[in-house]
């Protein structure tokens, strides 16, 4: 009896370290909350196109860019861009949503 918990345990670890990866919805929804304002977000939009900020697809594009790289990058403060204090759930909807993005 011990020795099958001990087996179910055993086989049951990898399932539960498994990251959460990133809600492509919700990180649609905290794109066009929160970045819109200076990134395009998406082909058709909402955000500006401009080349003083690069979109989501540009982004996406870079070599490099992973979910989390991205994550990461999100939730550490830049002196270009303002810190929306994302959780770590928070970035890695963002980060999903970013990558989500056509090339």
């Amino acid at each position: 009896m011990l020795r099958s918990l001990c087996v179910m345990l055993v086989m049951a670890a990898p399932a539960m370290a498994q990251p959460r990866t990133g809600d492509v919805e919700e990180g649609r929804r905290l794109a066009e909350q929160w970045c819109a304002n200076c990134h395009r977000v998406a082909p058709s939009g909402p955000g500006p196109v401009t080349d003083a900020v690069p979109s989501f697809a540009t982004i996406a594009g870079r070599p490099g860019r992973t979910p989390d790289w991205l994550s990461t990058f999100l939730r550490t403060p830049h002196s270009t861009m303002p810190d929306p204090g994302l959780t770590l759930d928070q970035s890695r909807d963002l980060a999903a949503y970013i990558l989500s993005q056509p090339r």
